[in-house]
């Protein structure tokens, strides 16, 4: 049975994202799905002083093992300013300083949502950009706009989207 890692770029307990790649996950048939909280894999902020005096800490370490040994990545970015939340780019910075590479040619379903109507466009596309150099296999880009009115009940409540959602998971299942 193929495994995936499923998280959100985010520590907020109440995190939309993490709602979305929850359910996306659930999309999946006959997958085994390890969904993360990145409130598990707390670091210090990554600096090369605390590097060269303390080393790259255990769980960074245990991030990037995670990801090693999984089949596939299902990741929702938080976006804070129009880029990756402060904890999601300080675990991707302390990870490539062991790997530079850190995502193994892993397939990967991207995702965002937000409050708003861009639904995290703006990291997503940072992400697309940045994550082919880590050797990340981008099946698919799915962005949902306005979280609050599109996703109730835990699930997509707008047709459209959730059709184009299954989709994608779909996809990137093919590709695992």
């Amino acid at each position: 049975m193929k495994k995936i890692i499923a998280f959100a770029g985010s520590n907020s307990k109440a995190s939309i994202n993490k709602q979305l790649v929850v359910y996306a996950s659930s999309l999946l048939e006959n997958v085994d799905v390890n969904i993360l909280d990145l409130n598990d894999f707390e670091l210090p902020l990554f600096g090369v002083d605390l590097e060269k005096e303390q080393g790259i800490p255990q769980k960074a370490h245990d991030f990037l093992e995670l990801i090693k040994n999984a089949d596939g990545i299902m990741l929702s970015l938080a976006e804070h300013n129009g880029a990756y939340s402060t904890v999601f780019k300080n675990l991707f910075d302390w990870m490539s300083r062991i790997q530079s590479k850190t995502f193994f040619g892993k397939p990967m379903l991207l995702m965002a949502t937000s409050p708003g109507g861009r639904g995290g466009k703006s990291v997503l596309e940072i992400a697309e950009n940045r994550f082919p150099f880590h050797e990340a296999k981008i099946t698919d880009v799915f962005s949902l706009p306005f979280f609050s009115k599109n996703f109730s009940d835990e699930k997509i409540s707008d047709n459209t989207l959730n059709d184009e959602l299954v989709k994608k998971v779909t996809n990137f299942q093919e590709a695992l």
